[in-house]
Order: C-alpha cells, then structure tokens, then sequence
C-alpha cells in the first residue's frame, strides 16, 4: 500500500507528521473526499476486511464504505506515519428506530498524541469533522455541530447538540478497549445481511462538505443540508448513477439495486 497515493485521494497536501495539526487535516481531508456508503451492498460485492482489499477500493478505484472500512483503512494510514492509534468499539444509536446496536457494531479511533486522547471517526454519517479531544462533559464546537463526551463506568457516549447548553440526540457509545480488525468480522458480515441494519435497508452514500453540511443520496432521494436548512430532489433510477459519479466521484461497476425500506428495530438494548 502506498501512503503517497492515500494521501492523494483524500486531498492531503503538505508534510503528514504525528502532530495534532497533522491529524485534524488527514480526518478533515478524508470526510472531505471519501464517502460513507453501502453501495456495494446494493451490488452484490462481498465486503470484507482485509487492508489491501480495502486499499484497493477506496484508494484505487476511488470508493467509500462503512465505518469498519473506513476506519480500519484510516487506522492503518495513521499507524504508519507515526500515530500511537488503535481501534476501539462502539454501538451506535439508529435515528430511525431509536436503539443501539449490537456489541461492535461500529468501529472508532482513539490516538494518544502529547498526553492527551484523540477521538476519530471517518466512519460515520453524521460525526465531528475534526478528531475530537476525549473528555468527558465539555462541549466541543465544529463547524458541522456541537458535540459532547459524557463518560458512565468505563462507557463514554457521543452526543450531537444543537444548542449549546442543551441535551442532544445520542449518536453512539463506547469503551476504551482495544480491538484488531479481524474482531469485526462477525458484524461485518451482520450489517451486509441483517434488516436491522441501516446498510441492508438503505442504498446511500454521503460526504462532509466544506461549509459544515452534508450531501447525501439515499434511496430514490439527493439530499442536502446545512445547519437548519435541507433541500432535497427526487431522483429517478435513471439518474442515480450520474449523481453518484458527479457528486460523490464515484462510478459503480455491479448491478446496483436502489434500496429505502424500513429497518427492523433490534431486540431492546440491554
């Protein structure tokens, strides 16, 4: 794998050190350019977790995917520039059934750099732009939001605040203990099968955006939002493939299926 052509995917430009700077820019850069998507779902391509399958895909072919590629490919970029990083696990909160997950259900990054903890995330639909510093009750304002790191024995969770001051939506939660890829196989192969997952039941695909909004196609739908505003454009299956590749930069190469159903909420968290 070749770090110079990573960097050149998402847009990187200047000296990549293990410093603090260096870092806000790579997690920036790749929520600039690399989507997150479940589009090979919707072809019948196979995910799995293998870095240079992943490397390939994203990098070469010019892709997104979920968080375990996203993140394990990001992890991996991190390590070998110099990043004391490792990869942890969360279970993220569904906004449309209103539970968490499964255990591992999502994959996240924590970075030790001059003594502090660094959270990063450029696995997520709707995270923190730039890495976020992990301590808990403070509020951490970006241009796409206000975010907030609660910690209750030993599980930190992740919230997205409208207002400051005020409670937000919970949008997943966490634990500090170490994970390899090969631990998120199992629940790589859930999100690619089970109707309880966001990935299965919904073709989309979306990118950050420079002015702390969103684009994201989903179903038969373009939508985009910044702050309080959305607009959003009916797509016919006709014009989906120039959207993805106009928007999002990306070119499809299975049969694509179009897919909005509703997600099958999962047993009550316990």
């Amino acid at each position: 794998m070749d770090i110079s052509q990573y960097l050149l995917r998402i847009g990187y430009q200047g000296r990549a050190l293990p410093s603090l700077e260096s870092l806000r820019n790579l997690h920036r850069c790749h929520l600039l350019s690399v989507p997150f998507e479940s589009l090979s779902i919707h072809c019948k391509e196979p995910i799995t977790l293998a870095l240079p399958i992943l490397y390939d895909k994203i990098v070469q072919h010019h892709r997104g995917g979920f968080c375990y590629e996203l993140n394990g490919l990001f992890l991996w970029l991190l390590q070998a520039l110099g990043f004391d990083a490792k990869a942890v696990a969360g279970r993220v909160r569904n906004r449309f059934t209103g539970r968490y997950g499964p255990p591992l259900d999502h994959m996240v990054i924590l970075v030790q750099l001059d003594g502090r903890q660094f959270l990063c995330d450029v696995g997520f639909g709707e995270g923190f732009l730039e890495p976020l510093e992990l301590r808990p009750q403070m509020e951490q304002v970006q241009k796409n939001g206000i975010f907030w790191l609660d910690l209750n024995e030993a599980i930190w969770v992740l919230e997205r605040r409208n207002i400051s001051g005020r409670e937000g939506r919970p949008l997943y939660k966490f634990t500090l203990e170490e994970k390899k890829l090969d631990d998120f196989t199992s629940m790589c192969i859930y999100h690619q099968t089970s109707p309880s997952s966001i990935f299965t039941c919904k073709s989309f695909c979306s990118l950050a955006t420079e002015d702390g909004g969103r684009l994201t196609y989903i179903g038969w739908r373009l939508i985009s939002t910044v702050r309080e505003e959305r607009m959003e454009t009916v797509l016919q299956d006709s014009e989906i493939p120039k959207v993805l590749r106009e928007k999002f930069g990306t070119k499809l190469s299975g049969d694509f299926k179009p897919k909005d159903t509703e997600i099958l909420p999962p047993p009550e968290d316990d």
